[in-house]
Formats: C-alpha cells, structure tokens, sequence
C-alpha cells in the first residue's frame, strides 16, 4: 500500500464574502509541488442560513492560470462571468470553471435558497494550467448530478462519484464527465461505518485524501479525523486502503504532477513574477471585461 507522508488538519474557519464559511485544508504556498497539479482546496462545511431577501455571496473577482471545481453538496449558488458565462450550481452539481487568460467572476447564493434558508456545505478546488494552457479562453463545465457515474459499493457500504478522471471498479471502467488539461482524477464519495474500501490510483500521480467529514483509518494504522487531508509518497505502489470509523464523506484527488514553477499572488497563479505583474497590469487596464449588470 501506498506510504503516508503527511496528514494535515484545519478546523479554523473563516469567510470568504459573506456566503462562503470556509476550512482551507491545503494551498499550493504551504505544500508546493507535492500536490501539483492541485492548487488549494476550501472546504465550506455544513453550515446553516436564515431565511433572506439579502444577497450573500463574493462580488466581482478575477481570476487568471488555473481552473476552479466546486462541488455542491447542500445549497445552490448561482453565478455569472465577464465573458458571458453564469448559471446555477445546484445540490449534486459541480462546475468546473477555466479561468484560463481570465476573467471576472461573481458567485452568490441562488435567490431559491437564499429565500427558504437552510444548509450550505460546498468544495471549491484549484487545479493548476500547465503552462502552455495558461491563456486558453475561459470556459465553463457545467455538470449535473445525473450526469456524474456513481459506483455503489459491496454490501451497501457507500458510493464514489467519478467527477473527472477514470476509476476503475470490478474490473470495469468508469469515465468522469470532467474535461482536464492535465491528467487528473477527482472522486468524491461517503463510506459508512465498519466498513473497508480499497481503491487504486495511477503509480505516478501526486495522490490526497480528503477527509470532509466523519473519521477513516487508513491503510489499516493512520487515523483521520474529519477536515484534514492525507498526502502519499510517489513510491510505485498504487494501492490504499479506506476503512470508516465514523460514517464519513471524502475525496480522492490524484493528478501527474506538472513539474512546473508556481508562483501565485491572491486570484493569479502563474509561472513566474513577472506573469503575475502582467496579470495585475491587464487586470487594472481593464482587459478581464466586466460583468454585465441585469435587472
């Protein structure tokens, strides 16, 4: 089984807007190329709104290298971009955002569910552009829950969506709808209680779980508590196995590392300083667009 090298945990929470209660639970400026090709990751976990005629979210921001993921669990936002671009993220649902040569970009919760309130829990993940990908025009991959391939596990032990990537599952199979710039894979699923999964990743990827919720023992010695991520050795062996203390809700990222210089500052990351003042001078001179305002 594939060698722990690290576990890390974060349960400080802070906002991000005013809609986004949020953990970090790994950015590339503590980690690095450890986790190339993935960036950052917020966890917003559970947490409940009031009924509201307010908008609550986070106004007009740029965006310019990477791709963001945000995977709705509970809540619904909606968005829109300075190319045109916007829509809904409903419960289920992940939108996978290319940011690219960048644009503007505002999020907040929908109307529907700032209205009858209740539980929000969302991720937001980075991952990285290769350098040569860096100024492809913004797109959107809007993907909706039915579309994402759900492999029940033995024995009614749980389930994992396959987001992006290929995982394969009783000698079968199963392609995320996600399109990628890199190889990647992004699995998202729930374990229950007492009960065991083992799962194969490629042997030359960069390799994390991400524990949300709940409590896993991993490859039968490590104890992961809820909020914290797990990170593997690149040492040939492709297996790991996930056993549930508590029922619990995970992700499995892996991606082929880069192998590219990262330099980031706020909503820009790039490949050198200099890319990123030219960021700030293009974003400043206005050549990001501006949302159009409706209404």
């Amino acid at each position: 089984m594939k060698k722990i090298i690290g576990v890390y945990r974060n349960q400080n929470m802070h906002w991000v807007g005013d809609g986004f209660p949020v953990k970090n639970l790994f950015s590339y400026d503590r980690l690095g190329q450890a986790i190339s090709p993935f960036l950052l990751l917020d966890y917003a976990a559970p947490y409940h709104f009031n009924p509201t005629t307010a908008q609550h979210g986070v106004g007009s921001h740029p965006h310019r290298g990477f791709e963001t993921v945000t995977i709705a669990y509970q809540g619904e936002v909606s968005h829109k971009d300075s190319s045109g671009g916007g829509g809904q993220i409903k419960t289920g649902d992940v939108q996978w955002m290319t940011a690219g040569a960048g644009l503007m970009h505002e999020e907040f919760h929908s109307e529907e569910f700032a209205k009858s309130g209740g539980l929000f829990e969302m991720v937001q993940l980075w991952v990285n552009l290769p350098a040569a990908d860096k100024m492809t025009p913004p797109r959107y991959q809007a993907i909706e829950a039915q579309d994402i391939p759900v492999i029940q596990l033995d024995d009614n032990a749980g389930h994992i969506r396959v987001i992006a990537g290929r995982y394969i599952a009783d000698h079968a199979e199963h392609a995320g709808p996600a399109s990628t710039f890199s190889p990647v894979n992004v699995w998202d699923g729930e374990l229950k209680v007492q009960h065991r999964h083992h799962i194969q990743v490629p042997v030359d990827h960069n390799v994390l779980v991400v524990v949300l919720s709940g409590e896993m023992l991993l490859n039968g010695t490590q104890k992961v508590q809820d909020s914290s991520i797990v990170l593997f050795a690149q040492d040939g062996e492709a297996n790991i196995q996930l056993e549930a203390l508590q029922d619990t809700k995970f992700l499995v990222l892996t991606g082929l590392p880069l192998n590219e210089p990262i330099e980031g500052y706020g909503p820009f990351v790039m490949n050198s300083k200099e890319e990123i003042m030219q960021a700030f001078n293009d974003f400043n001179s206005g050549k990001f667009g501006e949302i159009a305002v409706t209404g």
